[in-house]
């Protein structure tokens, strides 16, 4: 099979019918084999009938409903599983993402061997109330994970199957993939700029919230990706230099003590219990052994789940 459609949809019974119809005609026009492959994350409205119809008009629709919503990532996760074409495509079904985009995200995948392709809407029919947000995180995101895209936040993308069937995605990750998979060792990623049209039917599901809530996920993926099989590297490195001030402070402590008993003869107008820096050492002190004793434990737990992880092998003769 070419081609995988995956597409999410939450609410979009008035999409449905006329989005099916569209990959259809662009995908006969160009004679792929396809499949589409819808996920209703816990409608409330008549999605999941839409569905159905668009399944028993055409066959090469398929369906999966979740008992409630779980968010996009969860909804992409399984559709990746379930995917069987050779270069996967997914998109919002809210009908802003254009079908006859695909000839040519296919055309990146299998003829210039690119691991991911992500769509760029470098013209957005959004108000000024989103795009400004979008930019201020899509710029933060770049420079973090060294992956130069415009938008993260495409819906639009295209991926070898190799791809979306070595990684897994949850919570608000969909928007990091490009970075996930990068880690995965797939580095052959780049942008293909896409019609963004306007939205015909309902109203988006993003709020302002997505962009805080954004900022944090990329704080924990850029955690996990890093540290998660070194975390002494950080821990340790973080308790040395608590310990080092601590004792650097002690020091300080230790030579007044010494300057003001057997060389200026001029007593301390307090007694080191009584100085600010004492307590300051004494909690720089602590905190480093705890940091790194916390290091020396996620080390050995990181140690033991290795020998239980499944590293990706993509080919073998």
């Amino acid at each position: 099979m070419d081609i995988s459609f995956i597409i999410p949809a939450k609410d979009e019974e008035q999409s449905i019918p006329e989005l099916t119809n569209w990959i259809s005609r662009v995908m006969q026009a160009h004679g792929f084999s396809y499949e589409v492959i819808l996920i209703d994350d816990g409608s409330t409205d008549g999605t999941w009938e839409q569905i159905k119809i668009a399944n028993g008009s055409n066959p090469f629709v398929k369906g999966l409903k979740f008992n409630r919503n779980f968010g996009k990532a969860a909804a992409l996760n399984v559709g990746f599983k379930s995917a069987q074409g050779d270069v996967v495509i997914t998109m919002d079904a809210d009908l802003q993402d254009s079908p006859d985009e695909a000839p040519e995200l296919y055309r990146m995948i299998r003829e210039q061997k690119f691991d991911i392709v992500s769509g760029w809407k470098k013209k957005r029919h959004d108000p000024i109330s989103k795009r400004w947000p979008s930019k201020l995180f899509n710029g933060v995101v770049s420079r973090m994970s060294g992956i130069r895209l415009h938008d993260f936040n495409c819906g639009l993308k295209a991926y070898n199957a190799q791809v979306v069937k070595n990684i897994s995605i949850h919570g608000d990750m969909h928007r990091y993939i490009p970075v996930i998979a990068k880690w995965a060792g797939f580095t052959k990623i780049t942008e293909k700029v896409v019609e963004h049209r306007e939205r015909k039917f309902g109203n988006s599901k993003y709020g302002w919230t997505r962009l805080v809530s954004g900022f944090l996920d990329l704080l924990t993926l850029m955690f996990v990706g890093k540290f998660s099989r070194k975390p002494m590297h950080l821990f340790g490195t973080m308790g040395i230099i608590s310990f080092m001030l601590g004792f650097v402070f002690t020091i300080k402590i230790l030579w007044d003590k010494v300057d003001a008993a057997w060389f200026s003869k001029i007593p301390l107008k307090r007694d080191v219990a009584e100085q600010p820096i004492f307590y300051l050492a004494l909690v720089a002190l602590v905190i480093g052994v705890q940091l790194f004793l916390a290091g020396f434990l996620a080390e050995l737990l990181a140690r033991q789940t290795a020998s239980k992880r499944d590293y990706l092998v993509i080919d073998k003769v």
